[in-house]
Parts: structure tokens; C-alpha cells; sequence
């Protein structure tokens, strides 16, 4: 049969095991499991309350009852003052434990309610690291760090828009002109010159062997056989190359059949050769002012500009402003007009 102090030194065990244990469960809850495992913590604390005032309760009946266990308790009854009886005591025991709270911490001070250290499976384990995490905070730092590296190489680049502009206004007001700005959709360079063209009277079917018959009185036509203007001016210049390969094709890193359907069926860019072209092909001379210098572009005096020569006729000059730094897109032409 367990003593007194038995029953109460294993209560104390069985409280600080069951402490263990909830804190443990509660350790682990997630947010969906919180509440049921607060409840069963809630139902183990009330079962071995219960349990334990119960043996308390039978063991208060046996001393009570038997001789034998009788005198160790009325040692503890001597030391009482004012002569409290067997009752008292027991009471006074269960009503300590009563006032025990699972659910607080033992006493720092007092060395018997101490819990001893927890079993290895039960000891709070290392934080797991949450490597995801470490990698999108390394990636946040090293984005930061580019783009403060990206913002300090531009603020030391040369600023080359404005290098450009500047050349290129200077030039605008030492030549007369004024600009008219060309959408940026792959056909400038073409309707660029269709402007020109139509601001000098030049008629666009002239290019496509047309111009002899046509009654420069009309006007530039617009469209010829359905064809918008940029169209026009992209068909006279694949034309003329097409009727002289040999002056184009050894400047072509694939067939010139194939260039040739490029430049005139889609919005390929144009550039140096089809300004050779077409300067050819309408006889007139091109005038490209770029930053730090202007390029001259003349026909061939044995075509057609040649022929206007023989008959007295003055060769026609366009304008063309080409930026390299300017627009988003990349290379453009602008037409350029006399000013008024």
C-alpha cells in the first residue's frame, strides 16, 4: 500500500509528465488543429485531476480504517497547532493539489516541484530552416543590388539621345528645315521619302517607269493600283535592284531574289542600299543628316537623273533625318521640310 508521500511525490510526477505532454501538443497544433487539441489537453488535465483526488479520497478511507498506517499520521498531527485532526490534514493535501495548475509552470524555488529535464523526444527541437525562404530573400538582395549597380552605370553613361538631338537641331536650323515626324512601324525609311518626294512634286509612280506618261501637273499620286504610299516607294526601290543586281547583289549575305521580296512585301527596315535605289530610281539626291555629319547620296548620271540633266530639268533634293539613339525601337528616319 502507497503512503502519503508516495501517492503525492507520484502526482507531482504524473502532473509534470501530462505538462510535458500538452505543451508538446500544443507545440505542434496548426491553426486547423489548434482548438481540438486544446480541448483534449482541457479533458487530460480534468482525468487526472479526477483520478488523483479519487486516490486521494481512497486513501483517506484507509487511514481512516487501518492501525497500522495510523501512527505516521498522528506524528504529522502532534505538529500541528491547536491539535488539528487526521481529516484536517488529508484535506489540507487535497486541497493543495485542488489549487495545483497544470497548466502553469513549477515554482523556480521550490526544489521539490522541479520538473526534471525531458526525455530527448520530447525537448523543443532546433528551428527548421525554411530554405525557400532564405533563397527569395538572397534573390530580393541581389536584384537590389543590380539594379542600384544598373542606376549608377547610367548616371556615369555618355547621354547619347541628348548628344544626338542637340547635333541634329543645329543642323535643322543651318539647313531651313523642320521636321515631320514618321511612326516608328518598320516602313519609316519609305514614307519618309514618299513625304519628301510629295513635298518636292515628284510623282511616285515616276519610279515604276510611269513617270514619263504621267502629267507632273497631278501631283505626287498617293496610291498607285491600290498600293499605300510607303508601298509605292518599297516596290521602286526592290525594282531598280532587281533591274540592276549587280550593283546590289555582292553588298547581300543571302540571295538577292530573296532580299528583294523582303524589302518590298513586309515592314523590313530599309537602310543604305535601298536609299541607293531609290535616289536612282526618281533621280533625285538625298540629303541624310545623323549626328556629327550629313551624308550625300547622289544618282547615277547615266539614269534617270541624268536624262533630266540632258533636258535642262534641276535634280530635286530630299531631306531625311536618321537617329541611331533617338526612339525605343532603334534606327528611324525623319522626313525633313524647308520652313517657311
Amino acid at each position: 500500500m502507497e503512503s502519503l508521500e508516495t501517492i503525492q511525490a507520484r502526482h507531482r510526477k504524473e502532473q509534470r509528465d501530462l505538462q510535458a505532454r500538452i505543451t508538446n501538443k500544443k507545440k505542434n497544433a496548426t491553426k486547423k488543429t489548434r482548438k481540438g487539441v486544446n480541448d483534449e489537453c482541457a479533458e487530460l488535465e480534468r482525468q487526472l485531476k479526477e483520478r488523483q483526488e479519487q486516490e486521494l479520497a481512497a486513501l483517506n478511507g484507509e487511514v481512516d480504517n487501518e492501525e497500522g498506517t495510523t501512527g505516521e499520521i498522528e506524528e504529522q498531527e502532534d505538529e500541528k497547532p491547536n491539535g488539528a485532526s487526521r481529516k484536517d490534514a488529508t484535506d489540507g493535501i487535497a486541497e493543495q493539489l485542488d489549487r495545483t495548475n497544470l497548466s502553469q509552470s513549477p515554482e523556480p524555488n521550490s526544489a521539490t516541484t522541479q520538473p526534471p529535464p525531458l526525455p530527448p523526444q520530447q525537448q523543443q527541437q532546433p528551428k527548421k530552416r525554411n530554405r525557400q525562404k532564405e533563397r527569395m530573400a538572397r534573390r530580393a538582395a541581389e536584384q537590389e543590388a543590380a539594379a542600384a549597380a544598373a542606376e549608377q552605370e547610367a548616371a556615369n553613361m555618355t547621354d547619347h539621345r541628348k548628344i544626338e538631338k542637340t547635333y541634329l537641331l543645329k543642323e535643322f536650323q543651318a539647313n531651313n528645315l523642320v521636321e515631320k515626324e514618321i511612326q516608328p512601324d518598320g516602313h519609316c525609311l519609305f514614307s519618309a521619302v514618299a513625304d519628301q518626294l510629295e513635298a518636292r512634286g515628284v510623282p511616285l509612280s515616276l519610279g515604276l517607269g510611269l513617270g514619263e506618261k504621267a502629267n507632273p501637273e497631278t501631283g505626287t499620286e498617293r496610291e498607285v493600283k491600290g498600293l499605300p504610299a510607303y508601298r509605292v516607294v518599297r516596290r521602286v526601290a526592290t525594282d531598280y535592284m532587281s533591274a540592276h543586281a549587280d550593283d546590289f547583289a555582292p553588298f547581300l549575305e543571302e540571295p538577292l531574289d530573296t532580299y528583294v521580296r523582303k524589302i518590298r512585301d513586309t515592314a523590313e527596315w530599309g537602310g543604305q542600299l535601298e536609299l541607293s535605289a531609290l535616289a536612282n530610281a526618281y533621280g533625285v539626291e538625298i540629303k541624310v543628316l545623323q549626328d556629327g555629319r550629313t551624308e550625300t547620296i547622289e544618282p547615277n548620271p547615266s539614269g534617270a537623273a541624268g536624262k533630266k540633266e540632258e533636258r535642262g530639268e534641276e535634280r530635286k533634293r530630299i531631306w531625311l533625318a536618321y537617329y541611331r539613339h533617338g526612339y525605343g525601337l532603334g534606327e528611324h528616319y525623319n522626313s525633313l521640310r524647308q520652313a517657311d
